[in-house]
């Protein structure tokens, strides 16, 4: 037979996988096209918004050993545009795959990258196919192995915790030969229909029912019954889910300081996302920072995110244990305990703190030997040669404070908590109390230590369970994309069928501690204060929740999209790795975006994505912190202020700040910088923190300092950039740390420029 003479194959398409999402409001409609030497073209049906596309369909064609076999993916909303949709293309030649001079029927199942092509767009993902030839006289073929799964296959998890150890084969795991196996089949034959092999970035095999959309260690056998693969996965399933439940909230006999279990496979679980982070098994020591404490090892995430493991409890935390202060004392039987110092701070000099026999407290400055009601270490008044501007910080906190509603009830309230499983200890002590009873005085103790509570130890109470009831790992709250360090609250919090309660407590927390005065270790986004306040987020609220959306929005505002952009006004929402489509509006699902009303659509997006994703979880949270603070009271203050007033005003050191500055347009020496840091230094600590405000979108600083600074895309320094006119305000990019500061001709109008901006400039980037 000659390799020129054509012959008849089978090309099954089965899928692709991890396909790239090319716009950010919709994942594509995915479809292939099937071309043999360029003259033969054949084309899939269209998956609908799914980057895991399943088409299985199978396409005949005539074919020589040389003839080229070219596969591309298409988003089928965008092939009439310019770009066409590309999404990916591979070629290869039929004869390095089956040998059409062999008489026998051959069929190969491959596996292969996605390429570019030559307008070198983005790709990602690969595509999975099945070449098949009869032979003479032959039956059989490709399409016989697989039947259809009952839908797209969704983001697939990493399989479940092993109870093997990571360096060795678990069952299913293939040993090395000389032959290579497709992913639908192995040493002991093909997979069952709709079935997969694939392996983890440790070498281990794991399988995925496309039919059921589950993952599993087990190989499954070919002759296993459906109903006995169904109750295997019902099995395995009820075990996750048990487990995972353990892990998102604590539970009766947990520690509440445990963020991830380590079984002994060396995988840390993280519920956060529901995806398995599995374990690097070589740690490494951050440079600048020393060794890590004993028992300690700093690992990276799949996305190379460090977080570390402390062997000595079996825990992991996203928190470097090298970057908390600590103070020693002597504990119970003499032994050395280890506690976080408050951030509080002390008084300062000669000041002294009381309580009248109304358990209200008062505040002694032994220098001037006179009293005061205010604690001194609040922001002082603004300069007196500066306009009182409408948010006097100082001003509404004394006024907040006088009021009848926030005034401590005669008796105490007793909390016990133990140390190491504060979280579930103070959900039930709080919660077990009315409001009335938490508005008396505080009494906080530790289980097993002695001392009285004068402050100090609330304040430690507040800070230890602020750290413990914000930790992402309980999935209650996340980190914002823009840093961090800010938080937001978790959409898919309800993977713990209680999650509402605890938002409940979380918001009786947050109420607590402005009732009594003391301050919590966690900053939110912009957006959540002012949701706090009943005040409408607007799309420069998006930039501090997600950057790279708030861009693309903005990126609609100020351009034409009329045959640009397929939008309509609705939303997709990942659950749990199902794409739902949500409508912005009564049957938005069908109404396309325009030019026109294009406005109106990023509203109502920008309102879906920061409040309505989250609206049961948010109005929990606003119960309980309503009970202890009213509404009408908190309202005095802005959302900055806000901030403030909940997580207290940092020390900000203006060395340490000028330090790790960047300069574009601007020398370190130019007299407008100059200008700029002598500014700060005669700012007092609340316009320090209105600045940082300003500027990062948050007055917190990292725990290492300005140098840990982070953006929107990771690490990125405090930049002041040269832009702008003389007569213009400076303008914030919140996303960068970075400020445009215009060239001033004098100090004066340095100062009083950015002053007004600072104090006055509602959203960012105005003038």
């Amino acid at each position: 037979m000659s390799a020129l003479q054509p012959m008849k194959i089978t090309v099954q398409v089965v899928g692709a996988d991890g396909l790239y999402k090319r716009d950010v409001f919709r994942s594509p409609d995915p479809f292939a096209v099937i071309t043999v030497d360029g003259a033969q073209t054949k084309s899939t049906s269209t998956a609908k918004r799914t980057l895991h596309p399943f088409w299985n369909e199978s396409f005949e064609f005539n074919c020589t050993q040389n003839s080229i076999l070219a596969i591309q993916i298409f988003d089928q909303k965008k092939f009439k545009k310019k770009d066409q949709g590309f999404l990916g293309v591979i070629n290869l030649r039929i004869g390095d795959v089956i040998d059409l001079e062999n008489d026998i029927s051959q069929s190969e199942t491959l596996t292969r990258p996605l390429k570019k092509s030559n307008d070198n767009l983005i790709v990602s993902g690969e595509v999975f196919i099945t070449l098949s030839h009869k032979g003479r006289g032959r039956q059989g073929g490709a399409a016989a192995h697989m039947s259809p799964p009952n839908g797209p296959p969704a983001d697939l998890l990493t399989p479940g915790p092993s109870t093997t150890d990571a360096g060795s084969n678990p069952p299913g795991l293939i040993s090395a030969s000389n032959r290579q196996y497709s992913s639908f089949e192995d040493q002991y034959g093909r997979l069952p229909p709709g079935w997969e092999r694939r392996t983890d970035n440790f070498g281990r095999t794991y399988y995925v029912d496309h039919n059921s959309r589950t993952t599993t260690w087990t190989r499954p056998a070919l002759d296993q019954s459906e109903a006995d693969r169904t109750n295997q996965r019902v099995n395995a399933t009820e075990a996750e889910r048990r487990q995972h439940m353990d892990r998102s909230l604590p539970g009766e006999n947990s520690s509440s300081t445990t963020v991830g279990n380590l079984s002994t496979s060396g995988t840390v679980n993280a519920s956060n996302n529901q995806t398995a982070l599995s374990m690097a098994s070589n740690g490494y020591t951050t440079f600048g920072l020393g060794e890590l404490p004993p028992g300690w090892e700093q690992r990276l995430t799949a996305e190379g995110r460090p977080y570390f493991v402390d062997h000595n409890t079996r825990t992991t935390t996203w928190v470097d244990p090298r970057r908390q202060q600590y103070i020693r004392s002597v504990g119970p039987n003499t032994t050395v305990q280890q506690q976080p110092v408050s951030q509080l701070g002390p008084l300062p000099s000669g000041w002294e703190m009381r309580l009248t026999n109304t358990a209200r407290v008062y505040f002694v400055d032994h220098n001037t030997k006179t009293t005061t009601w205010d604690d001194p270490r609040l922001p002082s008044s603004l300069d007196q040669n500066v306009p009182q501007y409408k948010r006097d910080f100082r001003r509404k906190v004394i006024y907040f404070r006088s009021q009848p509603a926030l005034r401590i009830l005669p008796g105490q309230c007793h909390i016990k908590v133990r140390r190491s499983h504060i979280f579930e200890d103070s959900y039930q002590e709080i919660m077990r109390q009315s409001p009335e009873d938490l508005k008396k005085r505080l009494m906080i103790k530790f289980d097993g230590e002695e001392g009285l509570d004068y402050g100090g130890v609330s304040r430690e109470f507040f800070f230890l369970l602020s750290h413990d009831m914000f930790n992402p790992f309980y999935c209650l709250f996340e980190y914002s994309t823009h840093d961090n360090y800010t938080l937001q609250i978790n959409p898919n919090s309800g993977i713990n069928p209680e999650h509402l309660n605890y938002f409940k407590f979380i918001g009786r927390v947050v109420g607590l501690g402005i009732f009594h005065r003391r301050f919590l270790d966690a900053f939110f986004v912009g957006a959540l204060y002012k949701m706090i306040l009943h005040k409408k987020v607007i799309l420069q609220d998006m930039e501090g929740v997600d950057a790279e959306f708030y861009r693309s929005l903005k990126w609609i505002l100020e351009n034409d999209i009329t045959d640009v952009l397929d939008l309509t006004f609705s939303a997709e929402d990942e659950r749990f790795g199902e794409i739902v489509t949500v409508d912005l509006k009564e049957g938005g699902r069908d109404i396309e975006v325009t030019e026109e009303n294009k406005m109106e659509y990023v509203e109502l997006i920008t309102e879906w994505k920061i409040h309505r994703r989250v609206e049961q979880q948010f109005k929990a949270f606003m119960d309980g912190f309503n009970e202890l603070i009213p509404q009408e009271l908190i309202n005095v203050f802005d959302e900055r202020e806000l901030e403030l007033l909940i997580g207290g005003i940092a020390d900000v050191d203006v060395e340490d700040w000028k330090k790790h500055t960047d300069y574009r347009g601007y020398q370190e020496s130019d007299e407008v910088i100059q200008w700029f840091w002598k500014c700060v230094t005669e700012w007092d600590k609340e316009q320090k923190a209105r600045l940082l405000q300003f500027t990062t979108g948050t007055s917190r600083i990292p725990v290492n300092g300005f140098k840990d600074l982070q953006g929107s895309d990771g690490p990125r320094r405090f930049t002041i950039e040269k832009a702008g006119e003389s007569n213009q305000l400076p303008k914030s990019h919140t996303c960068f740390n970075r400020v445009d500061l215009p060239p001033y001709k004098d100090y004066g109008s340095l100062k009083q420029k950015l002053t007004l901006a600072v104090e006055e400039t509602v959203g960012f980037g105005q003038e």
